[in-house]
């Protein structure tokens, strides 16, 4: 099975959490509501480290949110980056608040006197600046996107450069993911700093998982990204889920066992997505050792025993489904034949007996 070589990068702490090249890539999310709303604003970001989440932005849009910032610090344990915009006196009262890593807008924070003072903070704080460019806010103008991108954010790092400031996470969105996917392959060729990637403005919630899953797959497999968001309008913790069943695609990180499922045809005869769901459910009442030891399992639930083990040959085990009975199935070969309505509590069994 090929392995995806990632692109080497610089080191960065964000909190406690380690982000660059030999350190796992990150999942980010973002608060949705706002930060002087500390109340919401924390139950959201708990909610969020539940679902899996490891960095967690949250915008500030005055001097209450950025005040705000440190009651909420208080009260959670993710490592908080405050999304600034247009005024870099906010980046610096966030940080005396004491967040663990600032965003800034090379489109709409570009002064160089306001970015050094931005960043003379930052390294008093020790913590990191992200250069978070998007398409939609750029100061260098140009019908290729792709290439504004790019320079927007390498005019920017000659501020950062003359400051000595290497703490750096670079993003380059945009709402097309030909031009964001060109933008991420230009700058990784060009810097080693980390990568934060994601795709701005997706649309509606399948749209938003459409274009996430094609142009950061893409960047993925190319070894590009050192955290990862995906942008919808949807709730956060939604976000973090599709970001998990990405990263678990590509095999680049392990959050669980992969359900293989046939999108059925003519030929099932029962509700598979009801018996996928029953065996989905099995699976929670794993102890944490045995949720731990199934992490890599590929495990198949498939509509009909005409192709049924041969379309999930790449199973450690699965069952295939016909009008009265199912037959179990273990690394390609047929197990035994078992009682359709108990087909997926066997199946569980067969896991079970496994481990």
């Amino acid at each position: 099975m090929r392995e995806i070589k990632r692109k080497k990068t610089r080191t960065v702490k964000v909190g406690n959490l380690m982000i660059g090249s030999g350190h796992p890539v990150a999942i980010q999310s973002m608060v949705k509501v706002p930060a002087k709303d500390v109340k919401r604003a924390v139950d959201q970001i708990n909610r969020l480290e539940s679902a899996g989440c490891e960095i967690v932005r949250i915008a500030v849009e005055d001097r209450d949110d950025a005040r705000a910032l440190a009651l909420i610090k208080k009260k959670i344990s993710l490592p908080l980056v405050a999304d600034i915009h247009f005024d870099y006196r906010l980046a610096i009262l966030s940080i005396e608040s004491g967040v663990d890593k600032v965003r800034l807008n090379p489109g709409n924070v570009f002064k160089a006197e306001e970015v050094k003072s931005v960043i003379s903070a930052a390294k008093s704080a020790h913590i990191p600046i992200r250069i978070g460019a998007n398409s939609g806010s750029l100061k260098v103008t140009s019908r290729d996107t792709a290439s504004a991108l790019v320079a927007s954010v390498s005019e920017y790092l000659k501020i950062f450069k003359k400051s000595a400031f290497k703490d750096i996470v670079i993003s380059l969105k945009g709402s097309d993911i030909l031009d964001t996917i060109t933008a991420y392959e230009k700058m990784s060729r060009i810097c080693d700093y980390p990568m934060h990637l994601g795709i701005t403005a997706t649309g509606l919630p399948l749209d938003g998982i459409v274009k996430s899953s094609a142009g950061l797959g893409v960047l993925l497999f190319k070894g590009i990204g050192d955290t990862i968001r995906v942008s919808l309008l949807d709730e956060p913790t939604q976000e973090v889920r599709v970001a998990q069943f990405l990263l678990n695609s590509f095999g680049i990180r392990i959050f669980g066992p992969q359900l293989i499922c046939c999108p059925t045809c003519g030929r099932c005869e029962v509700d598979l997505r009801a018996k996928a769901d029953t065996f989905q459910r099995l699976l929670s009442d794993l102890g944490p050792v045995q949720r731990e030891r199934i992490k890599k399992y590929k495990i198949a639930l498939m509509g009909c025993i005409v192709n049924g083990p041969g379309e999930a040959k790449e199973a450690d085990l699965g069952i295939a489904f016909s009008k009265r009975k199912g037959v179990l199935f273990k690394a390609g070969k047929i197990v035994r034949t078992v009682n359709l309505e108990k087909g997926e509590e066997e199946l569980f069994k067969l896991l079970r007996a496994s481990l």
